[in-house]
């Protein structure tokens, strides 16, 4: 009896201890597999894939608000950078989604979120770099920005945040994703040279403070002596970054249908309608217009910055309301993805940008350009449809500085032996891709061919739109 008792006892203590793990692993504090120094796994010297888009079997709509907010921390992990030692990186190319922003609407007859968007480097979320990024960007000018860049700050500092402004939090996010890529591609791949100029280093970011701002914070941390006179940023008057090949009837039709295919959706959710009404009763505003005021954005700025949500003589928008709508968006998300509307619209929308991506890192492989790295500062509706348009489906929407990293490796066996890795917020994403999917996984190749990368961009991703270039499928006719 006494055996059997401590047999019972070592099996529970073996499932408390399994359990404990899972949740460390749950909650990054500990790593996910062993890692050396160089951060490769032990377990697998060939490829590192860590599959980490879908933390959670079901997908719990506070979680993925939490995942959203991107609350700045010391334990995020990224493989960026990492491939056996005789590869030899070559270019990087980064897109990022600007930090966390004031909202863009406002619920009508209730208080504005308790923001301020003053730079204070004592207080929290904060960054060891943060008082020398307001002191530098204090004195630094524009000399070298777009004429349309030139009049925009180059931090926030409002007492009162302006609608859609960044955040101390979302300057933050980008000092630390600045300091990631450091660490990782200057100080250990050397991948500028100490004297870097304007041909080293490429960047656009849209008209918008937010996109400048974040972009500025991320280079602030990423490039040594950080001078704003050494670098040149562009202005990207489109959204979607077409520049001059915006031209596309297709594209807005495939965008038309998928709107209609989200307000079909909404209607049908009887919940989310009863949500919006009772909403609409607490404010004292009809329904419709709440709805158009589009309170999730609010909503999510008081969550992520632990705020209490609106009230009013009526009542409180509470937490079940809140839930209610992103559980919605979530099954937006999945039908989305069923419907294929938007994969279509992804496809002729972010075209442009990646034969860009294509044009540059081919030049960067024959020798024709030293643009080791480029930054592209943009919004949501830019980095979530290149993920579709390359098939990352499962990956999250694109959170508070999110960002895509393209990266252009050089085999060891010849100099015209060039392999492409593909990461989403840290996370290798490569063989997730529709491009390289149906590569071999088990081979002796740890990447993606970059030849997989061209052809796809130049040719297959027009396939689903039965199309062999960007021209023919932004003219076709709908029948």
């Amino acid at each position: 009896m006494h055996f059997r008792n401590r047999f019972l006892f070592l099996l529970a203590l073996a499932a408390v201890v399994a359990i404990l793990s899972l949740s460390l692993q749950f909650l990054h504090l500990i790593p996910l597999m062993p890692q050396k120094e160089d951060g490769i796994s032990i377990r697998n010297h060939r490829r590192i894939m860590p599959d980490l888009l879908t933390e959670l079997p079901v997908l719990d709509p506070i979680y993925e608000a939490y995942a959203y907010c991107n609350i700045p921390n010391s334990t995020e992990h990224s493989v960026e950078g990492h491939a056996p030692p005789d590869y030899k990186l070559l270019s990087v190319q980064v897109m990022i989604r600007h930090g966390d922003r004031y909202p863009l609407y406002a619920i009508p007859k209730t208080k504005r979120p308790a923001i301020d968007c003053i730079l204070v480097p004592n207080r929290e979320p904060s960054h060891q770099q943060l008082g020398s990024f307001i002191h530098h960007m204090s004195k630094a000018d524009g000399s070298h920005m777009d004429s349309t860049l030139k009049s925009l700050p180059h931090y926030p500092s409002h007492t009162v945040c302006e609608m859609g402004e960044l955040t101390q939090t979302g300057v933050v996010q980008h000092l630390h994703n600045g300091q990631v890529l450091r660490e990782t591609y200057v100080d250990k791949h050397k991948l500028l040279p100490k004297d870097w100029t304007t041909k080293h280093v490429y960047i656009e970011s849209t008209g918008k403070s937010r996109t400048l701002q974040s972009g500025l914070a991320l280079l602030f941390t990423l490039l040594p002596e950080f001078d704003l006179k050494k670098i040149a940023v562009r202005h990207q008057w489109s959204t979607i970054f077409c520049s001059s090949s915006c031209d596309c009837p297709l594209r807005n039709y495939y965008l038309e249908e998928e709107q209609r295919r989200q307000y079909n959706l909404r209607i049908k959710d009887k919940r989310l309608e009863d949500t919006y009404i009772d909403m609409a009763k607490i404010v004292g505003i009809p329904t419709r217009q709440l709805r158009a005021a589009n309170p999730i954005d609010s909503l999510l700025c008081h969550f992520c910055h632990n705020i209490s949500f609106p009230c009013t003589q009526n009542g409180c928008i509470n937490f079940e309301h809140f839930r209610v709508i992103k559980t919605h968006q979530l099954a937006d998300e999945r039908d989305r993805q069923e419907k294929k509307l938007y994969y279509k619209y992804s496809v002729l929308a972010t075209h442009p940008f990646l034969n860009q991506t294509v044009t540059h890192m081919q030049q960067i492989a024959q020798g024709k350009s030293e643009g080791v790295f480029a930054l592209y500062s943009a919004h949501d509706v830019t980095v979530s449809p290149v993920l579709n348009a390359m098939g990352l489906t499962e990956a999250r929407f694109p959170r508070f500085a999110a960002r895509i990293v393209f990266e252009l490796w050089q085999g060891p066996n010849s100099s015209t032996e060039h392999f492409i890795r593909i990461l989403y917020n840290g996370d290798d994403v490569t063989f997730q891709t529709s491009f390289c999917q149906s590569h071999n996984r088990w081979s002796n190749l740890p990447m993606c061919p970059f030849k997989h990368f061209v052809n796809f961009v130049q040719k297959d991703m027009f396939s689903i739109l039965n199309s062999t270039n960007y021209y023919d499928a932004c003219h076709r006719r709908i029948y």
